[in-house]
């Protein structure tokens, strides 16, 4: 098909994509990577009840996939404290913010997000033709005040904020999270993106409200559970909107062994604890070895941090380069404001030593 047949909204979108993957870095480079701190994956892996699960569940590929991922969202209800009603379940965050501007944007309707925040929101908005309205980032948070006032003049039909923050793992306390709420439009639908919750201080979280028709919480398997490869990610929100999900996603997008290695992975809740110590003390370490090298990392509730080696946005995107080169796979914020950081996911102590040794080496080149 040429690209004569593509709508008008596609046509005007940019040829690539939001994310370069790990894989592709090491196709072109024609050897694996040493190091792979990129992506905000789970470097200490999953539970082994989920190996077990897959290993029992690998019988049944020949049949798909239960549509109705009826057992993941009722264990998830009891988990969350709320009927499984109130949750749908796609291939990640990503597949049901997909969905979700499926559902709900036309060319005519404007959503506002923060500039630099997750990509792929923006990513799904565009292709609709609907409108993305941007607020610049205040001392590396997303700036509440500043969101809520471009909420008031433009009526979005869609508010995207992360909480923790993705690219720069800030965040802000569930008593700022649910008055930004109350002063949003009647209009607009809050996506809050919860990614992280697992990873965050008490007090980060809002009480849950599944009846609050005008907030969608999203969460997934891909952080803290190590199950990035599977694809499972949740949202829960009111019966009118969770229902209508299954007018747009694909109901067999959620394979059977995925579906089970979730639900086995949300049985081992000590692992979750355990892997939530881990990270805190990733982060520690990521703190002490970032003030060894003249920077500061980012105070981050995640499981990765931003790090600003005070050597501004280009010697940033020179340490990216040079590291990249050296088989570690690491991102960085794209907006210049953030930019000046590099992010890294949290790993163990040895694999966090290697990275800086090679940060070590590599920095004074770039400050020279």
């Amino acid at each position: 098909m040429s690209k004569k047949h593509l709508r008008p909204a596609i046509q005007a979108i940019p040829d690539g994509r939001p994310f370069i993957p790990a894989d592709h870095i090491e196709r072109v480079q024609g050897r694996p990577l040493s190091i792979i701190v990129g992506a905000n994956e789970n470097r200490f892996g999953f539970s082994p009840k989920v190996s077990d699960a897959i290993a029992h569940s690998t019988h049944r590929s020949w049949r798909y996939p239960d549509g109705e991922l009826h057992d993941l969202r009722a264990a998830l209800g009891t988990h969350l404290g709320v009927g499984m009603e109130h949750i749908t379940v796609g291939g990640g965050i990503d597949g049901i913010l997909c969905d979700l501007v499926r559902l709900t944007l036309d060319p005519t309707d404007t959503v506002v997000t923060s500039l630099g925040a997750y990509p792929t929101f923006n990513y799904h908005v565009v292709t609709t033709g609907a409108q993305v309205i941007t607020v610049p980032y205040k001392d590396d948070h997303e700036d509440l005040e500043a969101l809520a006032a471009a909420a008031q003049k433009h009526h979005p039909k869609l508010l995207y904020l992360a909480n923790p923050d993705n690219p720069m793992g800030t965040w802000h306390s569930a008593e700022a999270i649910s008055a930004f709420a109350a002063s949003l439009p009647e209009e607009t639908l809050f996506i809050l993106d919860e990614a992280y919750i697992e990873c965050v201080p008490e007090g980060t979280a809002p009480l849950l409200v599944p009846t609050d028709e005008n907030c969608l919480r999203l969460r997934t398997f891909s952080k803290i559970y190590g199950l990035a490869g599977l694809r499972v990610g949740y949202g829960i929100g009111p019966v009118g909107l969770i229902s209508a999900f299954d007018k747009v996603r694909n109901h067999f997008g959620v394979a059977d062994i995925a579906q089970r290695a979730a639900l086995a992975a949300l049985g081992d809740q000590h692992f979750v604890e355990t892997t939530a110590q881990k990270i805190a003390h990733a982060r520690t370490t990521i703190t002490r070895l970032t003030l060894e090298m003249g920077g500061h990392a980012i105070p981050s509730a995640t499981n990765f941090m931003a790090v600003d080696f005070n050597i501004g946005l280009e010697g940033a995107n020179a340490l990216l380069a040079r590291l990249t080169a050296r088989d570690v796979f690491i991102r960085k914020p794209i907006v210049p404001v953030l930019g000046r950081t590099l992010r890294m996911s949290v790993a163990p102590d040895p694999e966090l030593e290697q990275l800086f040794e090679i940060i070590k080496d590599e920095l004074p080149k770039i400050r020279a």
